[in-house]
C-alpha cells in the first residue's frame, strides 16, 4: 500500500495557483476571518435574539451591546480556522465583486412590505420584534375590544405567517419562522428604519459571494477564486433573494462559512495539526447546526454532514469526534429555541420535517453499523473494491440521467387538499395551462437549474461529481486519506440532489427557484473547477491557445447563460412603492381604532402590517364567518359595540372590493390607498423575463 496523500485540490495545482510571497498570507488571513467572523455573528446573535425574545427584553439597550460583544468572540473564535494564502490581485478581486454585487443587489432592492409571500412575512416579524422585544408577541385585549371579542366565533388575531396563541383572556401572536433572520432584520430597523432593512439582504449576499469566491480557492486554487465569485454574484436567483428580506440572505453566509471551517478542518487534520484541525472542526459545528436558527431546512445540511463525520471517524482523523459533538449539541440547542420562539410553526410543517427526520435517523443508523463493523474488523470484499469506483461514476450518471429525464416518466402530484394547490390551480387558469391544482412542478426541477446557469454547466458538474466519486472510491480503497474537499462535496452535492428530487415550494417562478439557492453556488463551484483541471490538463498537453480555449469556454458555458438570464431582471424593483403605498392607509386611522379584516385579501395582506407597522389593533375574521352574511354581521355589531363600549372605533378593511362593506350597511367607504406596484410574474411553466401589474387597493368603512 502506497504512503502518498491526497492532494489539496481534485486534480493537481498548476505552480502558478501557489502563492509564494510572504505578504500573499494577509489576503487570505482577512478574508477568511472576514466570512467565518460574520457566520458565526449571524448565528450567535440569533442564539442570543432567541434567549433575550423569550424573556422579553429583545431591545437596543440589552440587544445592541450583546451583539458587540457577540461579535468580538466571533471574530475571537475565527482564528480557529486557518486561512489560505492567496495572491493579492485574487483577494482584491473578490473583494471588489463581493461590494459590487452587494451595490447592485441594493440599489435595486424590493420594497415587499406586505406578507403576500415570506420576504413581507420577514419583514413584518421584524418590525414586531423591534418595536414589541418578545417572542411570541402580547396582545391587550383591551386594545381590541376586551376578551370577550376574541371569543366570538370567526373572529381571531390570527393572519398568514402569523399564528393566535394563548386564551382570549391572555392573546398572543406567534410569528411563523425562526428567530434568526426576524432578529437581524430587526436590528437594521432599529439603526436605520425601512431603508436600512431593505439593504441588508443586499451586504449579506456580498458576504456570500466572497465566501462562495474563497471556496473556489480552496477547491479549484487560488486563482480560480474570482471566476466563482464572480458567477455566484451573475446568477439570478441568488440575486432575487438578495433584494428582499427573505431568510435566505442570512443563511447562506453561515454555510458557506461552515463548509469553509469544514474544509480547513480537513486540511489540518492531514497535516497532523490537531489544535487546527480541532478548532476548525468546533466552529464548523456551530455554524452548521446553529444555522437551524436561521432556516429549519438547514437541517439537511447537517444530516448530510453525519458521512462526512462518519468517514472521517473511520480514518481516524483527529478532528471527528470535535465535528460531531459540536454539530450535534448545536443542532440540539438550535432546534430547541425554535421549538419555543417558533412551535406552532414546527407543527405546520411537521409532515415536511418527518422525510427529513426519517433520513436524519437512517444515515446516524448506517454510520453507526459501519463503524461497529470497523471495530469488529469487518472490511470490504475485493469484488467491491474492484467494482467501487465504476459503479459510483455510473450511479452519478444514472441518477443525472434520471433527474433531466423526470418530465418523460412522471407528473409529481400533491394533495389536492393542500392550501398551495389552490394558488396553483389558479395561476394555470390564468396562464392557459390545463388546471390542475395538484402539481408541483417536481419533476422540472432540472429545467429550472437550466434556466440560470445553461444546460452546459449542468452536464460539466455532472461530470465532475462522477470524476470526484471515482476519486474519492479510489482513494478510500487504497487506505489513503480523504481529501479535504470531501466534506464540501458531500454537502453541497447532498443537498443539491435532495432539492432537485423534492423542491417542496409552491412551483411559480422566479419564488420557486430561491430553492436552489444552494444548488446553484455547488454547480459554479464545480464549473470552476472543472475550468481548472481542464486549464492545468491542457498546460501539459496542447498548445497555449487551445488551453485557453478549452478553460475559457468551460467557464463561458456557466457565465455567459447566467448573465444573459440575468439581463432582463438588472434594473427591475420589485413591489416598488408598496411601502408609500402603506403609508397612506396607516395615515388614515386615529387613536383608538381598532381595525376589522372584511375580505379574504385584507386578511391574507394587511392584518400585521397595521397591527406592527401602523401601530392598529387589527382583528380578522374567518373565511367560515365571512361565508355567512348574518353570522358576519352579527359578529361586525358585537365587536363594534365592544370597541366603542371603550371610546373606540371600529374600522372594517377590504382589499378585494366594497362588497363585504355595503352588505354590512355601509353606504360609504374612504378609498385608504389605490396604486398599481410590479410584482413577479409567477410563471409556473417558462422562465421569468418580466414584472406584472399588481394593483394595490384598500378602502376603509368606519362603523358608527
Amino acid at each position: 500500500m502506497t504512503s502518498r496523500a491526497p492532494r489539496s485540490y481534485p486534480y493537481a495545482p498548476d505552480p502558478r495557483d501557489l502563492p509564494l510571497l510572504p505578504g500573499e498570507a494577509w489576503g487570505g488571513l482577512i478574508l477568511t476571518r472576514l466570512v467565518v467572523a460574520a457566520g458565526l455573528w449571524l448565528v450567535l446573535g440569533s442564539a442570543a435574539a432567541a434567549v433575550l425574545a423569550l424573556s422579553g427584553v429583545w431591545q437596543p439597550w440589552v440587544a445592541l451591546p450583546t451583539l458587540l460583544v457577540l461579535g468580538a468572540v466571533a471574530v475571537w473564535a475565527s482564528a480557529w480556522v486557518r486561512s489560505q494564502p492567496l495572491p493579492v490581485w485574487s483577494a482584491v478581486a473578490m473583494l471588489v465583486v463581493a461590494v459590487g454585487a452587494a451595490v447592485w443587489a441594493g440599489s435595486t432592492h424590493s420594497e415587499q412590505v406586505l406578507p403576500r409571500r415570506d420576504s413581507g412575512s420577514y419583514l413584518q416579524s421584524a418590525i414586531e420584534l423591534a418595536s414589541g422585544h418578545a417572542r411570541p408577541i402580547e396582545v391587550p385585549p383591551d386594545s381590541v375590544g376586551g376578551s370577550g371579542v376574541l371569543a366570538i366565533q370567526g373572529i381571531t388575531l390570527r393572519s398568514p405567517a402569523f399564528y393566535a396563541v394563548g386564551t382570549p383572556q391572555h392573546p398572543e401572536i406567534q410569528p411563523q419562522f425562526p428567530i434568526g433572520t426576524s432578529a437581524w432584520y430587526s436590528v437594521a430597523w432599529w439603526l436605520g428604519g425601512a431603508g436600512a432593512t431593505f439593504w441588508a439582504p443586499a451586504v449579506l449576499f456580498g458576504l456570500t459571494v466572497l465566501g462562495v469566491g474563497l471556496l473556489g480557492c480552496l477547491l479549484a486554487g487560488p486563482r480560480w477564486g474570482p471566476l466563482a465569485a464572480m458567477a455566484t454574484g451573475l446568477v439570478f436567483p441568488l440575486v432575487h433573494v438578495a433584494r428582499s428580506t427573505y431568510s435566505e440572505p442570512v443563511s447562506l453566509p453561515v454555510l458557506v462559512a461552515g463548509i469553509i471551517a469544514i474544509t480547513m478542518a480537513a486540511r489540518g487534520a492531514r497535516v497532523v495539526d490537531v489544535a487546527a484541525a480541532r478548532g476548525a472542526a468546533v466552529v464548523a459545528g456551530v455554524l452548521m447546526g446553529g444555522a437551524v436558527l436561521i432556516r429549519v431546512d438547514a437541517l439537511r445540511e447537517v444530516v448530510l454532514l453525519v458521512p462526512v463525520v462518519v468517514l472521517a471517524v473511520l480514518q481516524r482523523q483527529v478532528h471527528a469526534r470535535a465535528l460531531a459533538l459540536s454539530t450535534a449539541i448545536s443542532t440540539v440547542l438550535a432546534f430547541g429555541l425554535t421549538g419555543l420562539t417558533s412551535g406552532q410553526y414546527l407543527g405546520s410543517i411537521a409532515g415536511s420535517l418527518l422525510p427529513l427526520v426519517a433520513l436524519g435517523v437512517a444515515v446516524c443508523v448506517a454510520g453507526a453499523v459501519l463503524l461497529a463493523g470497523a471495530r469488529r474488523g469487518w472490511t470490504m470484499p475485493l469484488l467491491v473494491q474492484a467494482w467501487l469506483p465504476r459503479a459510483l461514476v455510473a450511479l452519478v450518471v444514472a441518477g443525472g440521467a434520471l433527474l433531466a429525464s423526470h418530465p418523460l416518466w412522471q407528473t409529481v402530484h400533491q394533495s389536492a387538499a393542500d392550501p398551495g394547490s389552490r394558488v396553483v390551480a389558479a395561476l394555470q387558469a390564468m396562464q392557459g395551462l390545463p388546471v390542475d391544482g395538484g402539481r408541483t412542478y417536481a419533476e422540472h426541477s432540472v429545467q429550472w437549474m437550466s434556466w440560470w446557469v445553461g444546460p452546459v454547466s449542468l452536464v460539466i458538474a455532472l461530470v465532475a461529481i462522477a470524476v470526484l466519486a471515482h476519486r474519492a472510491a479510489t482513494w478510500w480503497i487504497e487506505g489513503l486519506e480523504l481529501p479535504a474537499w470531501m466534506g464540501a462535496a458531500v454537502v453541497g452535492v447532498g443537498s443539491t440532489l435532495l432539492t432537485l428530487y423534492r423542491p417542496g415550494i409552491t412551483p411559480d417562478h422566479p419564488w420557486a427557484d430561491r430553492r436552489l439557492v444552494i444548488a446553484l453556488p455547488t454547480v459554479v463551484l464545480l464549473v470552476v473547477a472543472s475550468a481548472a483541471v481542464l486549464s492545468r490538463w491542457s498546460t501539459r498537453r496542447l498548445p497555449y491557445a487551445a488551453m485557453l480555449l478549452l478553460s475559457f469556454g468551460c467557464a463561458a458555458s456557466l457565465v455567459v447563460p447566467a448573465a444573459l438570464a440575468s439581463l432582463p431582471h438588472a434594473g427591475e424593483r420589485v413591489e416598488l412603492g408598496e411601502l408609500d403605498a402603506v403609508d397612506q392607509v396607516c395615515s388614515q386611522f386615529r387613536p383608538g381604532d381598532v381595525a376589522l379584516m372584511a375580505d379574504s385579501r385584507a386578511v391574507n395582506e394587511w392584518p400585521q402590517v397595521l397591527r406592527g407597522y401602523c401601530g392598529v389593533p387589527a382583528l380578522s375574521t374567518t373565511a367560515a364567518l365571512r361565508d355567512d352574511p348574518s353570522a358576519f354581521n352579527a359578529a361586525i355589531t358585537q365587536v363594534g359595540q365592544a370597541v366603542r363600549a371603550r371610546g373606540g372605533r371600529l374600522v372594517l378593511v377590504a382589499a378585494d372590493s366594497t362588497t363585504s362593506l355595503t352588505r354590512v350597511g355601509l353606504r360609504s367607504a374612504v378609498v385608504g390607498v389605490d396604486v398599481h406596484v410590479r410584482e413577479d410574474a409567477r410563471l409556473l411553466e417558462q422562465r421569468p423575463d418580466h414584472l406584472v401589474d399588481l394593483p394595490v387597493t384598500v378602502w376603509l368603512g368606519p362603523t358608527s
